[in-house]
């Protein structure tokens, strides 16, 4: 069973410790105990170590070794229109356990009233959310999570590849939109229940965006949100191996 990774602020002196809620949730919800191995990160390195003390304010660790680094994934953000909470924060865990690097909450025309105003209050449960995927998934640093944006400002990323993805017919199919090579940056635009009016989309060309397709099916937006992140792995993962 592969070991369970956990975020520290630092490692000192090959030692690393986790304090207050953090520490609450190793020991009284994991059953964190001391002598068992764990991985570390600072976000920049990770280590293997063990469990010297175990309380409920403190678990620290004693680092045993570094561990060699995972090939780095490129930087892709996922611009996510606001859907029920529930169903967002499902959106949120399975995109950082596929790697994204950053997650937009969007307001879309379709988006239901109020969901804006709201996920303000949101974001620190969302970043909870993200920073437990990526321990449990063992990824090197956790996704940002930024704060809820207009459409008219997410239109402004600067990443190599901007497309969004649309079920109207015609479209070009996602894994022939672009070649996402090892060095670029990707940005998707996934929409809402009801998907994007046309005066949307007509936004999208203008800034430069291109329309993409994951099939004939009609997805949720969660499902959407897997199935577009994997279909840029599987593009990675082959540019990777051309190298």
């Amino acid at each position: 069973m592969a070991r369970r990774r956990f975020f520290v602020d630092q490692v000192r002196k090959g030692q690393a410790e986790i304090t207050g809620d953090n520490a609450h949730h190793l020991t009284r919800v994991l059953r964190v105990e001391v002598g068992q191995k764990f991985e570390i990160t600072d976000s920049q390195r990770a280590w293997l170590a063990s469990v010297e003390t175990a309380r409920k304010d403190l678990v620290r660790f004693n680092v045993i070794e570094e561990l060699a680094a995972a090939p780095e994934l490129p930087r892709v953000t996922l611009y996510l229109a606001l859907i029920k909470f529930e169903r967002f924060e499902w959106a949120v865990e399975k995109a950082t356990e596929l790697g994204v690097t950053r997650i937009v909450p969007v307001e879309a025309n379709r988006s239901e009233q109020g969901l804006f105003a709201g996920a303000h209050k949101r974001a620190e449960r969302w970043k909870r959310i993200a920073r437990e995927s990526s321990e449990q998934s063992r990824r090197l640093r956790a996704p940002e999570v930024a704060d809820p944006m207009r459409l008219s400002e997410a239109l402004k990323d600067p990443s190599t590849h901007r497309c969004w993805l649309d079920e109207q017919s015609g479209t070009r199919p996602l894994l022939e939109a672009f070649t996402l090579r090892p060095a670029d940056s990707a940005a998707i635009l996934v929409g809402p229940e009801g998907g994007w009016i046309d005066a949307e989309r007509r936004q999208f060309s203008d800034a430069g965006w291109t329309a993409a397709s994951l099939g004939p099916s009609i997805l949720r937006a969660e499902t959407a949100v897997c199935a577009a992140l994997g279909v840029l792995s599987q593009m990675w993962l082959v540019a990777d191996s051309k190298r």
